[in-house]
């Protein structure tokens, strides 16, 4: 084993059981709008995430930045979605997260920046034309996800937005990890830098 890989094994934190972390929020959230709709749902999800953040602090003395930031939308929308006692502010984060995601890596590109790179290059080594065409693909999921939720939230129900932003917007980016996997694998460094 290489020193660089025994140093990546070293920093970085056990996986097991991030999974809900990430996504029980999402699930409680799920779950409490079935039991008792969408205000107390947003409530929960909103604590839900508090706690998950304040767990992956305790673990790791680290929150991840998107990690954060997601933490940070679903509060302040949650929040105006109690304060208002309207459910359309937590029906737009998606939308409203996923777009300005989507201009931010477009534009980071179109200025000849790759702001996806500058987040995951210590953690993904791969050309500069698979940084590109990898950073194109993520900017067109999240478009994509935000059009969806738009049209989701404008057509559906309380409850089938709620079942949509669980597997709707989940197997968009499933599908997306999925052709994304492709030009990763076309474009890895690893193989070059290996000893």
């Amino acid at each position: 084993m290489s020193e660089k890989t025994e140093q990546m094994n070293k920093t970085e934190p056990p996986k097991k059981g991030r999974w809900l972390i990430e996504y029980g929020p999402l699930i409680l959230f799920f779950v409490v709008n079935y039991a008792a709709g969408i205000l107390f749902a947003t409530a929960a999800l909103v604590a839900a995430t508090i706690i998950a953040l304040g767990i992956s602090w305790a673990l790791d003395r680290h929150i991840p930045m998107m990690t954060l930031l997601g933490g940070i939308a679903v509060t302040f929308f949650g929040g105006l979605t109690w304060v208002m006692d309207d459910p359309f502010y937590i029906k737009i984060k998606p939308t409203v997260i996923s777009l300005l995601i989507a201009i931010i890596l477009s534009g980071g590109l179109l200025i000849k920046r790759n702001p996806l790179k500058a987040m995951l290059g210590a953690k993904l080594q791969l050309s500069d034309t698979g940084w590109r065409q990898v950073t194109w693909m993520w900017a067109a999921m999240f478009a994509t996800s935000a059009l969806a939720n738009e049209l989701a939230w404008r057509n559906l129900s309380d409850d089938g937005w709620v079942t949509f932003k669980l597997f709707g917007l989940t197997g968009i980016s499933v599908v997306f990890a999925l052709l994304t996997m492709p030009i990763m694998s076309k474009h890895s460094t690893v193989n070059d830098t290996a000893d």
